[in-house]
């Protein structure tokens, strides 16, 4: 018997924050091993989505449903649904004083995996994780992201994917703020999870130079809550010759 790939799928997704709605009927469809970009101008409700997706109690779902391999995930908790296997790189990670990457990583793997490592185990994978991203041994007994640059900030988020290797993970403006140096390895970090745990990952992004290393199966453009275009890794190239003008409000197909 074949083996279910795993698949994300949203449905017709509406979404409120504080009685507004900022996502109005989104559906796309994330496969196991595939890059999918989300695309759009600021404010168009691409952060606004991956929370909800993620279960972010301040982002409240109205209408519509999230699949993950035809299960309805659309109302669990953050952390069942990262039990499933949904992972979420945020866009501005947050400070945890007196709490150390690797305790951190250790008790996520733990609470995630339902699998407890020997600390030599552990350590081990973690070295390998580490030297992937390039991020010295010292990195995982500081306080999780205090006094981090914001290239540190998005290393930790990859090495924790990178960790948990998650079915699904969503990857938010993990560009923002980075330099080439950087975004490299980021992207090369991004690529070894997706190939080795066939992870599927729906990258939220407005600018192109993360494509051109994290190369998109599918591309999805987003704008005022709702997806206006969609199409193949060519699309990406239009965006980023006219930018988000030739945006309509008729959906349209290409390739």
């Amino acid at each position: 018997m074949n083996k279910m790939k795993n698949e994300l799928k949203i449905e017709n997704l509406h979404v409120e924050i504080d009685g507004k709605e900022i996502v109005k009927g989104v559906s796309l469809t994330v496969k196991e091993g595939e890059v999918v970009a989300l695309m759009g101008p600021n404010g168009s409700g691409k952060s606004t989505l991956s929370n909800a997706l993620m279960g972010n109690p301040s982002c409240k779902i109205t209408k519509g449903s999230v699949f993950l391999n035809g299960k309805n995930i659309t109302d669990l908790s953050p952390d069942k649904k990262a039990r499933l296997g949904i992972f979420l790189s945020f866009q501005y990670p947050s400070e945890i004083s007196g709490v150390t990457v690797s305790n951190f990583l250790r008790s996520a793997y733990k609470a995630v995996k339902e699998k407890d490592l020997t600390f030599t185990e552990f350590k081990k994978m973690m070295q390998e994780k580490m030297d992937l991203l390039d991020i010295d041994s010292n990195f995982v007994e500081r306080y999780i992201n205090e006094g981090f640059s914001g290239g540190e900030k998005k290393k930790n988020e990859i090495l924790q994917m990178s960790v948990l290797e998650p079915k699904i993970a969503i990857l938010d403006e993990t560009d923002s703020g980075l330099d080439v140096s950087a975004l490299k390895i980021i992207a090369r970090g991004v690529n070894v999870v997706r190939e080795k745990a066939k992870t599927g990952i729906l990258i939220i992004t407005h600018y192109k130079r993360i494509l051109d290393y994290i190369v998109p199966d599918k591309v999805y453009v987003m704008c005022k809550g709702k997806i206006v275009k969609e199409g193949g890794k060519e699309l990406v190239g239009k965006i980023e010759e006219a930018g988000y003008d030739f945006l309509t409000k008729k959906k349209i197909v290409i390739g």
